[in-house]
């Protein structure tokens, strides 16, 4: 019996045609919480990119990739990046400059902004934040950081910043995050906080971030439009978000 889903945004609940989350999946959450079914929200958004969710009253938010995880009224975990391996991200962006975005509990920041960060926003509409200098950020609490690098380069980064690891659902960039918060890890949290065990559990991604969430839960499901990845190690694949996947995933596993 399934009491508790997970789900990510961007491509999953949100389109990326419309940027907002259709009117009949909106619908279908509230069907699942008159069931009793616990509902979440499991994304690499900030909190402060949350307003496409339109205040619907989800039971929490595992929000940066699992780093900073809360209720209506309760934060329940967070994670940031230790000051070295900030210090060292600094210093590294010194010698090989590229776009760089800061993530604190309700903002973010860029070092600098080029055509990479505008086309994510395209996509994304969550991306406008403001660049300047950003040499204060060893004294904040950062969450999370956006990278504009490649793969290559992604490995190089991690090697300067050893108690972080990464994710990434696009080629133009990746999520730097500290070792230890994951969205696996989130629903753990969030689990024994609702006392709901594992077996009881299901999630929607489409992105290479979400594969951990995917393989953790108990039934997971891969929108129509998610990579071949994260397609291969979903246990059923649905429509797109812009034709109702999600709601035909519900409607296979009777849940609507």
């Amino acid at each position: 019996m399934t009491k508790a889903i997970f789900f990510d945004i961007d491509g999953t609940l949100v389109s990326f045609q419309t940027h907002q989350i259709p009117n009949s999946t909106f619908e279908a959450l509230k069907k699942l919480q008159q069931k009793g079914i616990k509902l979440f929200i499991a994304t690499g958004r900030g909190k402060d990119g949350l307003d496409v969710l339109k205040d619907f009253p989800f039971d929490g938010y595992i929000t940066l990739n699992g780093q900073y995880c809360y209720t209506q009224d309760k934060i329940i975990y967070e994670n940031t990046i230790q000051k070295e391996d900030l210090q060292a991200l600094l210093d590294y962006l010194e010698k090989y400059p590229f776009p760089c975005g800061f993530t604190e509990e309700h903002t973010k920041y860029f070092n600098m902004r080029d055509e990479q960060v505008d086309e994510i926003h395209r996509i994304t509409h969550n991306d406008d934040h403001p660049a300047g200098d950003c040499s204060q950020v060893i004294h904040h609490k950062v969450y999370q950081c956006m990278c504009f690098v490649d793969e290559q380069e992604e490995k190089a980064l991690l090697k300067v910043m050893p108690h972080c690891i990464s994710a990434r659902w696009h080629p133009l960039f990746c999520d730097v995050s500290p070792v230890g918060g994951t969205k696996q890890n989130g629903i753990d949290q969030f689990l024994k906080y609702y006392d709901i065990d594992l077996s009881e559990t299901m999630a929607f991604g489409d992105g290479g971030n979400d594969i951990p969430m995917l393989k953790h839960v108990a039934i997971s499901i891969a929108m129509g439009n998610a990579n071949d990845d994260v397609k291969e190690i979903a246990n059923y694949v649905t429509d797109d978000v812009e034709h109702d996947g999600i709601i035909h995933a519900l409607k296979h596993f009777n849940l609507l």
